[in-house]
């Protein structure tokens, strides 16, 4: 595995330090994270397994109201990634934003444009993704990679309206956990938690009046 020289910033941003000369298979991974639960945790943890680099962020959803403060979700981030115990995660919090293209060419910016960028969605998302900001030129940037969520299967029609855009896509041999962030809003579902982000939560006094 390579070697990986870190420092840990403001909200536990890490920052890669040398590069140069190598290219690398980069994985994309914004997420609403309100709050992030096990389920991104695992799947933090496969992509820390499959790519050589694994860029991670909260962002803001524009289809979604009261939402927390996007500095607790970073912070909750950072917990999660401390969980997973792999050195090749990184919390980007200067990649958030919320047209994905954007956060594709910060990247390119960060490391360069002669690596390979892969945009990691839930299925849950794919048939939006035709209709995101500039479409296909997100699709010239980055491959979609599609993580199979419970009760979102996918439909390979909404593969064909990709492909029909000009994206290179793949599915993940993963399938993830069948909980959600919803969970917890709605529900207090504190089982689908990391400790840690528990802690943060009930210490800040977050969600206490969020019903959604």
């Amino acid at each position: 595995m390579r070697e990986f020289k870190t420092t840990w910033e403001d909200f536990g941003l890490v920052r890669t330090t040398d590069f140069a000369g190598t290219m690398l298979n980069i994985a994309l991974f914004g997420t609403s994270a309100d709050p992030p639960t096990a389920g991104h945790l695992a799947i933090l943890k496969w992509l820390a397994s499959h790519y050589d680099l694994v860029a991670v962020w909260a962002s803001d959803n524009p289809f979604k109201q009261c939402q927390t403060p996007l500095d607790h979700r970073m912070s909750m981030l950072n917990l999660l990634i401390r969980e997973a115990k792999q050195n090749n995660i990184e919390l980007h919090k200067d990649l958030s934003d919320q047209r994905s293209l954007l956060s594709v060419r910060k990247a390119q910016t960060i490391w360069g444009k002669d690596h390979k960028y892969y945009l990691v969605i839930g299925s849950d998302l794919l048939g939006q993704l035709p209709c995101w900001y500039q479409s296909v030129e997100l699709f010239k940037l980055a491959e979609i990679l599609i993580i199979p969520r419970p009760n979102y299967p996918i439909d390979f029609k909404d593969i064909d309206a990709l492909q029909l855009k000009g994206a290179k896509w793949q599915i993940a041999d993963l399938q993830g956990l069948a909980v959600s962030s919803t969970d917890y809003r709605l529900a207090k579902a504190t089982e689908i938690l990391i400790q840690p982000v528990k802690d943060y939560i009930q210490k800040r006094h977050l969600y206490e009046k969020r019903t959604d």
